[in-house]
């Protein structure tokens, strides 16, 4: 398809009603602007539809989001030269490079894709309002979540871009080609309010085949990531402390339970999305249905556990050893059969804490009494070759957790008022990190000391969780932390600028509206 045609997708219509079932059905149809929702399942397949956008490669897919996220920080390194991570994660980012898509995870393919969303969440938002087909009831909940699904796209699109073409209403495809860039603040704005609106009228949770949903906690806790961001320590400790009072989300015994795949929606994840074997993506290599064919609804099967679980070519570290690690693997109903691209860090996994029990979930450098090349990540591992094979992938997607807001809460109380009262929060994440209190428990610390120390705490505990260079840039010490480590084989070090705290606009979208210059002819200093 070409460039221009391919800027903003209509939305794909799915014919099954629950989270769970449109997974499993053939696209039915094409949502137009002018398309009428018929009933209130009509809307409900068409905010489906819009999920399986974010399950994308190019957002919450493979490496979309995490390119800017987690990439070119100081937790997770490729183990090997890879074109599509290397712009990003050795800082050589240009206009051109942000275009060069494989597999729909290039800069130019999360653009398309988030504003792809914003376009057809203003379709639905409009028609639904007011719609004599659709109780009032049912009106107001589509579009709160709804709404909470544009504020989340616009609130990414802040972060990678800062200024960013912004609107609100069903505008036909040729006025939305020509929009320029609206200031960050504005769109601050009015996201904020969107998740005002999506809180107030969200449930707080979901259950069943809607367990994937956001739900009103889903907008809190990007209200309170935005206000941190600002330096508004109060209401963002506010956000923060009606989660953890009244979600009913609750901190897991032990770390290891939040990633076990047989409990993917426990008490302390806020959200994840769902994902979904043998449901094949839009670009996606792997297997077949039994009968041969291949599944065509996108959004599923291709994620995370493939780009982080290794590979048995690049393993034991002791190559002789590779036959009895394959034989010890197979015994198991396992195998190394992912990309191995995304491992821990050098400096990650040397400074990570010997005695603190998330080590083993954070850098695995031996399994099964092999000892290993690289350092792996397991909590984000599924090697069972039947329930989670190659590129074909259930396990969810974890996006938010309640252990990110005690870090949160531990943050803005200690920017407002010192450690005294800070300590709390940030024990209750240490404690089950730590076999004994005097190991776990901080104290003493000045205000600046505490700083440092949730700088580190959020490092061990959020481990490629798409959360690290968004802390680091917003604390204002990314090019200190990158300039000052050691990398496996690419130099981010030397060739990170102040500039690279943004993503340049791609190219071809450019050529194509020449208005998103007008602003900022250094296309966020990247010319």
């Amino acid at each position: 398809m070409k460039t221009k045609t391919i800027i903003l997708y209509v939305l794909v219509i799915f014919s099954g009603f629950s989270c769970e079932k449109f997974l499993e059905e053939e696209p039915r149809a094409l949502i137009a602007p002018e398309t009428f929702f018929a009933s209130e399942n009509d809307a409900r397949q068409a905010v489906n539809g819009i999920y399986a956008i974010l399950k994308n490669n190019s957002i919450y897919g493979q490496v979309g989001l995490d390119h800017f996220y987690d990439n070119g920080a100081d937790i997770i390194e490729p183990n090997r030269a890879a074109d599509f991570v290397e712009p990003i994660g050795n800082y050589s980012m240009n206009e051109a490079l942000a275009d060069v898509s494989v597999q729909k995870m290039s800069v130019s393919d999360t653009w398309k894709d988030l504003y792809r969303v914003i376009f057809n969440t203003n379709i639905i938002i409009e028609r639904v309002t007011g719609n004599d087909a659709i109780s009032q009831e049912a009106q107001t909940n589509i579009i709160a979540e709804t709404t909470l699904i544009r504020a989340l796209c616009y609130w990414h699109i802040t972060n990678l871009w800062g200024d960013a073409p912004y609107y609100t209403e069903a505008l036909p495809l040729d006025e939305v080609r020509v929009l320029g860039r609206t200031d960050e603040a504005t769109i601050i704005s009015g996201v904020m309010a969107d998740l005002e609106f999506a809180q107030a009228n969200l449930p707080s949770s979901y259950s069943g085949d809607d367990s994937g949903r956001a739900s009103k906690w889903v907008a809190a806790i990007i209200a309170a990531k935005i206000y941190m961001k600002q330096k508004d320590w109060r209401p963002a400790l506010d956000k923060c402390l009606e989660i953890m009072n009244q979600s009913g989300h609750s901190l897991l015994p032990t770390y290891e339970e939040v990633f076990a795949p047989s409990n993917e929606y426990n008490a302390e994840i806020i959200w994840s999305l769902d994902f979904a074997k043998d449901i094949r993506g839009q670009f996606e290599e792997g297997t077949v249905r039994a009968d041969g064919s291949l599944p065509s609804v996108f959004g599923n099967g291709n994620w995370r556990p493939s780009m982080f679980s290794p590979r048995l070519r690049d393993e034991p570290k002791n190559s002789s050893e590779r036959a009895a690690l394959a034989s010890a693997l197979s015994a198991n109903g396992e195998a190394f059969n992912g990309t191995g691209l995304q491992v821990a860090s050098k400096d990650f996994a040397e400074k990570f804490p010997l005695n603190d029990l998330r080590r083993p979930l954070n850098v695995m450098d031996n399994y099964l009494g092999f000892e290993l090349n690289f350092p792996y990540m397991p909590k984000i591992w599924n090697l069972n070759t039947s329930d989670s094979p190659r590129f074909n992938h259930k396990d969810n997607r974890l996006i938010f957790r309640l252990a990110d807001v005690y870090l949160m809460a531990a943050e803005c109380e200690n920017e407002l008022n010192g450690p005294a009262n800070a300590y709390q929060y940030i024990h209750a994440v240490r404690e089950r990190a730590y076999a004994t209190q005097s190991e776990w428990e901080l104290v003493g610390l000045s205000q600046q000391e505490f700083r440092e120390a949730i700088y580190d705490e959020r490092k061990w505990e959020l481990a490629g969780e798409a959360h690290r260079r968004y802390d680091l840039i917003r604390w204002g010490i990314l090019m200190d932390v990158v300039q000052n480590l050691e990398y496996r084989f690419w130099q981010p070090n030397l060739n990170i600028k102040p500039y690279h705290v943004l993503l340049p606009i791609p190219l071809q979208e450019l050529q194509i509206n020449p208005a998103l210059l007008e602003s900022d002819p250094t296309n966020n200093g990247y010319r």
